[in-house]
């Protein structure tokens, strides 16, 4: 702590652990322990909120695994297989998007020389100067059935008739990808750029594949960025809400958007907050999945 304060100075410092304490405590601390405690409690008019029928209860956790009481079905099949498609069509984005952009990361980190590494750099964040709703729907343009891709494949001939991206998620899964390939480059660069080359060159003169390389020497090497770019792009992508209302197809339904319904259009704010905490709680064991298969700490992570 006294090296912090002698780096920064004393009203630098002061500013900043005032500012993230409040962060930590007013932003997030306070807003999700507000949240858990409001999942147990029953879905009462503000007059009744305090009185003997405010009991802690399990009744919203219990609708999402078996559905309301005059349902027939023994479980409640819609927003279970809602949440299963919405953590599965999450981590095949995370998947996607550290395929996409290892190999990217590589070279910017690797092979690219500093002034491509700076004008790529550039290239990559000037995109996002534009808002995520306009992007998407810029992507919803792109892949409709009148739209750009489908015009151009037709006039090639390549198609006989259009195809519905929209309805095959094609657009979804490319804009959930193209939403945060900033969060998995960045800490991939990282982690790559700290690498020794020499390494590379010697296992190049030892005769090891380009494959055999990354596999033993480059992947190892970049767990800690690989971890921290996955975690936060599968987090913010099971998160997701403006991008999947454009681009998913009308029988794709995101567990957001029963979260939002929860909240905002059936005024039951218990039963939302009980739906946000499961999605948390799994979002959170993501992340302590990833530090187990990498075999990293939190701190490398966060770094």
């Amino acid at each position: 702590m006294g090296g912090f304060f002698k780096k920064n100075g004393s009203i630098i410092s002061t500013f900043f652990l005032i500012a993230i304490t409040f962060w930590l405590i007013f932003l997030i601390l306070i807003p999700q322990l507000y949240m858990l405690d409001l999942s147990f409690r029953p879905n009462l008019p503000p007059l009744l909120r305090g009185g003997p029928d405010d009991v802690y209860t399990l009744t919203h956790y219990k609708h999402f695994v078996f559905g309301s009481e005059t349902s027939k079905d023994a479980y409640n099949y819609v927003d279970i297989g809602v949440f299963v498609d919405t953590i599965g069509t999450a981590i095949l984005v995370t998947i996607i998007n550290l395929c996409f952009c290892y190999p990217i990361a590589f070279y910017i980190a690797k092979l690219a020389t500093p002034n491509a590494t700076r004008l790529l750099i550039l290239a990559l964040i000037i995109p996002f100067w534009i808002n995520e709703l306009l992007r998407s729907f810029a992507i919803r343009i792109l892949f409709a059935g009148e739209g750009v891709i489908n015009n151009l494949l037709l006039e090639m001939g390549l198609l006989d008739a259009a195809v519905n991206f929209i309805a095959l998620d094609v657009a979804l899964y490319t804009g959930l990808t193209y939403a945060y390939i900033l969060l998995m480059i960045f800490p991939l660069y990282n982690a790559l750029e700290t690498l020794d080359t020499n390494q590379l060159e010697a296992a190049k003169d030892l005769g090891s594949s380009t494959i055999r390389t990354h596999w033993r020497i480059v992947i190892p090497h970049a767990k800690a960025g690989i971890a921290s770019g996955s975690t936060m792009v599968f987090m913010l992508t099971a998160g997701a809400l403006a991008t999947p209302v454009v681009l998913s197809s009308p029988n794709t339904f995101w567990f957001t958007q029963l979260i939002y319904q929860w909240f905002n259009m059936n005024d039951n704010w218990s039963r939302g907050s009980a739906y946000s905490i499961i999605l948390l709680v799994v979002s959170v064991a993501f992340v302590l999945l990833m530090m187990r298969i990498f075999r990293v700490a939190i701190g490398e992570v966060v770094r």
